[in-house]
């Protein structure tokens, strides 16, 4: 650190030789200001393996692979429906391929069932690829935003807000 020249030099080099101190002083920063050099990159999608049973919902800006069954709706980016999946609920994504059974609403703006899917359900897209040996039940609807759309239908909000027959009117 310190050198026998700097000590024996006159004193406006000392000044000098004390500037570079204060910038070494700025440069280092505690730990928590750290800022890494390299920008994240893309999270590796959430899987559910196929012992797994999840009742509830899920939520994600991310991407899930189901492999498991889930009871509960799943909203996300990107969805992949493996072949040994079962999902009841609804799903909302941007991108959904669909391998295994989904028994619920299909939302996406793009929406894949591959040859091994079973879909009971209706589907609402913006756009749709079916292979051959899809199982279908259901109606399918274009949308230009499908993920905009509410969770119930105005027949079912009506249908709800109807009142219902108690057993002794019947």
């Amino acid at each position: 650190m310190f050198s026998k020249s700097r000590i024996n030099e006159p004193g406006p080099k000392q000044a000098e030789a004390e500037k570079p101190k204060a910038p070494e002083a700025s440069v280092t920063k505690p730990s928590t200001d750290f800022v890494p050099s390299a920008p994240k990159g893309k999270a590796a999608a959430s899987v559910l393996s196929s012992d797994l049973t999840v009742v509830g919902n899920l939520r994600t800006t991310g991407d899930i692979q189901v492999e498991g069954t889930v009871e509960g709706d799943i909203r996300a980016h990107l969805l992949t429906v493996g072949e040994s999946a079962t999902i009841r609920g609804e799903i909302v994504a941007d991108d959904i391929v669909v391998n295994g059974r989904v028994i619920g609403r299909v939302r996406g703006l793009k929406v894949r069932l591959t040859s091994t899917a079973r879909v009971e359900g209706d589907i609402i897209h913006k756009t749709i690829a079916i292979e051959s040996g899809a199982h279908f039940e259901g109606s399918v609807q274009r949308q230009e935003d499908p993920l905009s759309q509410g969770r119930s239908s105005p027949a079912a909000v009506s249908a709800a807000a109807a009142p219902t027959p108690k057993p002794d009117e019947l």
